[in-house]
């Protein structure tokens, strides 16, 4: 991702917006953190489970779900718009289809059947299949056009975590032939914006309409198609300069207004026995507040992180160092870190221990683990660079 050139305006775009990096890194680690406490939540079908649980998980979660996957988009949305300007649709969609669908095949075909193997084991004791004998019956297959863009269906078959790349792989082949156009028109949209920043609001519409209908538990709580919006927005209008200024002064009461919105769905979510596809009114009503209250947060957190004047001021190299190797390592990571952490809390929820403990320990050993395959399997080899979306050229100097 990138955030240079120039903007929708015609003016240059401000300097790179080193925030959106780190943050995108944050939240790709956090997901480390969020899987290892599914462990311990009451109320999901998590792969491998904890005989004790607590409902702290499922109300800390509820505070993550509501914008952190949808910034993800938005910001996979702004690296779009930057990667359309140097290799034109054309370019970009050959691209997209290296970068995210290679390491999308590999990782379903040798890491993704890994959790749902370690399921079988953790349910039946008895169970002694082992990793291959269960590859095939994974592998089998059967078209389900559909569940669009999920189009396999199995009996053992899941896309899992991967979900988050077939939605950026799907959405970026969309955009592809739309991409001037829809550049183009966003132009009246963001003078507009300029004139009336209330009008920062409106993308809340589309997103409680959509979770309106109906809510995807698979999909971190959002309808799928609610991502597209954040896409699309991150690619139109993101990195306009008067729109980023609009989001600086706004953040604050967009910010308290997203809480507001947030706490209106605690009584339908902590009542309602299925509040993500219920179609009785007040179901309907809490999920429209819920992607209204995600774009709230979405709208604050970019606001309140915006600070041009930091863009000034050069990094340390030695920090510049840290974000490089984390930003190249965000795509390896993720499609890393689920088996991974799937595969150490299987060793750690049977010992005699606290659950504070038993959380530590998957985090930290799935941390090690992670990073250590990233390291040394991954980032120091051209082929293994390319098969999990990196670019192929020498690998960057280490941190430190």
């Amino acid at each position: 991702m990138a955030a240079q050139g120039e903007g929708s305006d015609g003016t240059r775009a401000a300097p790179r917006r080193t925030e959106l990096d780190t943050l995108r890194v944050l939240i790709v680690i956090g997901l480390i953190f969020f899987h290892s406490a599914l462990v311990f939540a009451p109320d999901n079908d998590f792969y491998v489970k904890n005989e004790s649980t607590t409902e702290v998980v499922t109300v800390l979660s509820g505070l993550g779900v509501v914008w952190a996957m949808p910034i993800l988009f938005l910001v996979a949305g702004l690296g779009a718009r930057h990667s359309l300007r140097r290799r034109g649709p054309g370019g970009f969609a050959r691209e997209r289809l290296l970068r995210l669908g290679v390491p999308l095949v590999v990782t379903t075909l040798v890491l993704t059947p890994l959790p749902q193997w370690l399921r079988l084991r953790a349910a039946d004791p008895g169970h002694h299949e082992s990793y291959l004998a269960f590859w095939p019956r994974f592998l089998a297959v059967r078209p389900d056009p559909a569940d669009f863009p999920f189009v396999l269906d199995g009996e053992h078959f899941e896309t899992g975590h991967l979900w988050f790349v077939v939605l950026l792989l799907t959405f970026s082949l969309l955009l592809a032939p739309v991409a001037g156009p829809l550049a183009g028109g966003a132009e009246p949209l963001a003078a507009a914006m300029d004139r009336r920043p209330a009008l920062l609001l409106l993308p809340a519409l589309p997103l409680a309409a959509l979770d309106a209908l109906y809510m995807e538990g698979g999909f971190a709580g959002w309808n799928r198609w609610a991502y597209l919006v954040f896409f699309l927005y991150g690619y139109a209008l993101a990195d306009d300069l008067r729109i980023r200024a609009a989001t600086r002064r706004l953040a604050r009461p967009v910010g308290v207004l997203g809480l507001l919105l947030f706490a209106a769905t605690a009584p339908g979510f902590m009542t309602l026995d299925d509040p993500f596809t219920d179609r009785a009114a007040f179901a309907v009503l809490t999920r429209a507040l819920f992607g209204a209250a995600g774009w709230c947060w979405v709208v604050a957190i970019l606001g309140l992180l915006d600070r041009p004047e930091r863009a000034e001021v050069p990094s340390s190299p030695g920090r510049a160092r840290v974000r490089a190797y984390l930003a190249g390592a965000a795509l390896p990571v993720y499609v890393l870190h689920q088996p991974i952490v799937v595969a150490v809390a299987y060793g750690v929820v049977g010992w005699p221990a606290p659950m504070v403990v038993k959380y530590t320990a998957i985090v930290a050993g799935s941390l090690v683990v992670i990073f250590a395959v990233y390291e040394v399997g991954i980032r120091r080899t051209r082929v293994t660079r390319f098969l999990l979306g990196m670019r192929t050229g020498p690998p960057p100097t280490p941190a430190g």
